[in-house]
């Protein structure tokens, strides 16, 4: 949009450098060019302003694939205005004097021209295309239909313009078709994941049995060498044993021969005792008898009365000592008693 000042009846331009202004004043061309600046009448001045720079036109439309099947197509089409004379004669590009606002939408019609032809040759391609190639070549089909379409239409020439790149972005089908489509290749994708899954899981597996054979191998010969062990400790303990066995049958050898020496030496010191003491005895009641034998021929020439007499006094010799005698009434009235009893019977 062009910037317009007022200035005492005056009318003062100043266009951008992009945009193209043509002023006319009674049928004549006085200013034509972009990026102009200029005083004018609004009373008697034609003004139109044409955009000389590179516009992006986005568009979006649906097709029908040759089975039938819809999608949806996302385009760009850059394009400029080549020649702005001939399109502000062909379109209407002229501004209010008074705001610089267009008067009519040329920006518009040129959109509608452009979508409308690009459609056109796209849907002629797409009808010819089925499905499956369209989602996989369609959009490079579709580009350079399209830029030759615009490229061949005389329309745009005598407009004025210039068709710069067209892009295709995306052909998209309806969302339940995109899902069905997917679908094959997730299940495809599954597949090969749980394959990968399932491969792992066997490597898994089988290491595992390669660590738990490893460990039963290990355990085998832990055994194996475990009863060698305990072999060669019971033939340890068995040669030990005998060892032992033969050491105890020497110390026992040895100790019974001491011990029949001992006993043959203490047999044959208690026989020499014992002969020892039979000979004292026999010696000691030779003795005896002898000593008895005198003292009968002895005491044989002795009265009865000296016998007594030497009973008594050897009887006395072996009676115990006596400290004290104690003598109760009942035995000292006996006493009495008896020794009254013989005076009686001694005077009688």
């Amino acid at each position: 949009m062009a910037d317009i000042t007022r200035r005492l009846g005056w009318r003062h331009l100043r266009g951008a450098p992009t945009a193209h202004i043509r002023h006319h004043r009674s049928g004549k061309l006085l200013h034509d060019g972009p990026g102009l600046s200029f005083w004018f009448r609004a009373l008697t001045a034609a003004l139109s302003e044409v955009p000389v720079d590179d516009r992006e036109l986005a568009m979006t439309f649906h097709a029908r694939t040759s089975d039938f099947q819809d999608v949806a197509v996302q385009a760009t089409v850059t394009y400029r205005i080549s020649d702005p004379a001939l399109a502000s004669a062909r379109l209407d590009f002229s501004v209010d004097p008074d705001t610089g606002v267009w008067r009519g939408s040329p920006l518009e019609q040129l959109g509608t021209l452009l979508t409308e032809t690009a459609q056109q040759h796209a849907l002629a391609v797409l009808a010819r295309t089925p499905l499956a190639s369209a989602l996989v070549d369609g959009v490079t089909a579709v580009r350079e239909r399209i830029a030759e379409g615009l490229g061949a239409e005389p329309r745009l020439p005598a407009t004025g313009i210039e068709v710069v790149a067209v892009r295709v972005m995306a052909i998209r089908p309806e969302p339940e078709v995109e899902r069905a489509l997917r679908t094959p290749a997730r299940e495809q994708i599954q597949q090969e994941a749980d394959k990968a899954t399932y491969e792992r899981r066997a490597v898994a597996v089988e290491r595992e049995r390669a660590i738990a054979e490893n460990e039963l191998d290990s355990q085998i010969e832990l055994a194996r060498r475990e009863e060698q062990l305990v072999d060669q400790r019971g033939t340890n303990a068995r040669r030990e044993a005998e060892e032992h066995a033969a050491a105890d049958g020497v110390r026992a050898e040895a100790e019974a021969t001491r011990t029949v020496r001992l006993a043959d030496a203490e047999a044959a010191r208690s026989v020499r005792l014992a002969r020892a003491e039979a000979e004292g005895a026999r010696e000691v009641g030779e003795a005896r008898a002898h000593a008895q034998a005198a003292w009968l021929r002895v005491h044989a020439d002795v009265d009865v009365a000296t016998l007594h007499a030497l009973t008594g006094t050897r009887l006395a010799e072996n009676l115990p000592n006596i400290d004290s005698v104690t003598i109760s009434p009942d035995v000292l009235t006996g006493l009495l008693a008896k020794l009254g009893t013989g005076g009686v019977e001694a005077g009688a």
